[in-house]
């Protein structure tokens, strides 16, 4: 099943939605923002996007400018930061169990379909 972290305030994650409907994909949204990420899921998609955690950090949030900027965090930390404050995470994040894609541009979504 494709899950995607989408915050539907959010025009790049509502268009990742559209993208997927318009593939006729069914999808589960996970409600990050809300809590309903674990950490064991955010590890993994982490895993699945082969990057370094600080990668999918929003730097523009006004919680990352007022927590975290100009500090250096262990991987570990920005977990757990992300945990904590999960409006850090990008969006959309579109993933299933063996691979994962941030929907930033939006192509990478396409990239996904496929």
């Amino acid at each position: 099943m494709i899950k995607v972290l989408h915050n539907n305030r959010c025009t790049k994650s509502r268009n990742a939605l559209k993208l997927l409907d318009e593939a006729k994909l069914d999808y589960e949204i996970v409600s990050y923002l809300d809590g309903m990420l674990s950490e064991k899921e955010l590890r993994d998609i982490i895993d699945k996007l082969g990057i370094k955690p600080e990668t999918i950090v929003r730097k523009s949030e006004a919680i990352f400018k007022e927590n975290f900027k100009g500090k250096t965090l262990s991987d570990e930390e920005w977990i757990k930061s992300m945990l904590e404050y999960p409006k850090l995470i990008e969006r959309p994040i579109i993933y299933d169990d063996t691979r994962a894609v941030i929907g930033r541009p939006t192509e990478n979504i396409n990239v996904f379909i496929k």
